[in-house]
């Protein structure tokens, strides 16, 4: 209540105040958890005789979400008999947020999300680019780094294909499509050359990507592992970082064993889990819509249960996520109202909404403090 008596003083009485902390925290939002959107959320309100200004700066980005966040809140708060009118506006405010130990904040990048699959072959490439397409339509700056070195898939997904830029030769300017910014060995080789390469050529190649990107203003940075549990995931836990994951994984038992390698991997290096994400849930035929579930059932949801971790949704064996990728016009952006790029943006709002309940990075509030002689 600290909040709310500092911005309205004594404009309003003590049941005026806690009644609008409980609208906002009565908020619900389907896949939010209620920590995430909350009375703390509030950053300015004015009455001026029954008309109530409220603005909110939400902790994850959320535009489709303010419409019904909106509606909720007058709902509550016009039963009030003070309140007349309500009128409330939005921002996002994105905060960093605390990384496994031993590893430091990367410069002008909020918070680093994984996404791995430990299997090849079941779709973490595409969810990583839709994913961050989602986050950034809902008001978030997002970047992606494409971490799979023998075989970017990044260039194509999104039908970039030049060289980025050096302004003073030791530094690269990330490319950009969509609204995202972005980075992929892909971009600086011969799209038919082999990476002919031994492992710890590979992650020193990956820490080099990451950090002489210049990366801007990032609240997010999506890493597209690649698949498996090697050197590069290795490096990612120890020399990076990322302020949590999401396994992509088929239902099909054989793509499972590699998924819970991967949650596994994560566990034991202290990167929490945002959730699974299963693609190819079912096939829906073109021809007559039946649709079956030819991988199997269910895996996805078993697996998050089974790590008590969420389960952030399930998408469809889709010809045209697949086709779209090819021609790099990625679903969330090629087809925004379908059902496919409303299922990531459900993910986006998930795995951003968990984040914002991580305990802060507050490395960057302080200053440097150097000793000198004198």
């Amino acid at each position: 209540m600290n909040i709310l008596n500092k911005l309205f003083g004594n404009n309003l009485t003590d049941e005026q105040r806690d009644a609008i902390a409980q609208a906002i925290d009565s908020v619900t939002l389907p896949g939010i958890d209620s920590e995430a959107l909350n009375s703390n959320a509030l950053e300015a309100a004015q009455l001026k005789k029954t008309h109530l200004t409220l603005a909110l700066a939400l902790p994850f980005p959320g535009k489709s979400l303010w419409p019904a966040i909106e509606q909720q809140l007058q709902h509550a708060l016009l039963q009030q008999d003070t309140f007349e009118t309500v009128e409330i506006t939005f921002t996002t405010d994105i905060k960093a947020h605390a990384v496994q130990g031993g590893t430091q904040p990367l410069k002008n990048v909020k918070n680093i999300i994984a996404v791995a699959s430990g299997k090849g072959g079941v779709g973490k490439s595409t969810t990583s680019v839709n994913l961050a397409l989602a986050l950034q339509q809902e008001g978030a700056q997002v970047g992606l780094l494409d971490a799979d070195i023998y075989g970017p898939s990044i260039p194509t997904m999104l039908g970039v294909h030049q060289k980025p830029e050096t302004k003073d030769g030791k530094s690269m300017e990330p490319l950009s499509a969509y609204g995202l910014q972005l980075m992929s060995i892909g971009f600086l080789i011969n799209p038919d050359d082999p990476m002919i390469w031994r492992g710890p050529i590979v992650t020193s190649t990956l820490t080099q990507l990451l950090n002489e990107t210049n990366w801007q203003s990032l609240d997010y940075l999506i890493i597209d592992l690649p698949p498996g549990t090697g050197d590069v995931q290795l490096t990612l836990s120890q020399q990076i970082p990322v302020t949590g994951s999401v396994i992509v994984t088929t239902p099909q038992e054989v793509a499972l064993i590699d998924a819970r390698k991967g949650l596994r991997m994560f566990e034991k290096v202290n990167i929490p889990v945002l959730g699974v994400v299963e693609n190819m849930s079912t096939h829906v035929c073109s021809q007559c819509g039946h649709e079956e579930a030819i991988f199997g059932e269910n895996g996805g949801q078993k697996l998050a249960d089974q790590f008590k971790v969420p389960f952030l949704g399930a998408l469809p064996l889709d010809s045209q996520i697949r086709a779209q990728s090819d021609l790099g016009a990625p679903t969330v952006a090629a087809m925004p109202t379908s059902g496919a790029a409303q299922k990531y943006h459900d993910i986006a709002h998930q795995v951003s909404a968990q984040i914002a309940t991580k305990r802060r990075d507050y490395a960057s509030a302080f200053p440097n403090i150097v000793v000198e002689n004198s």
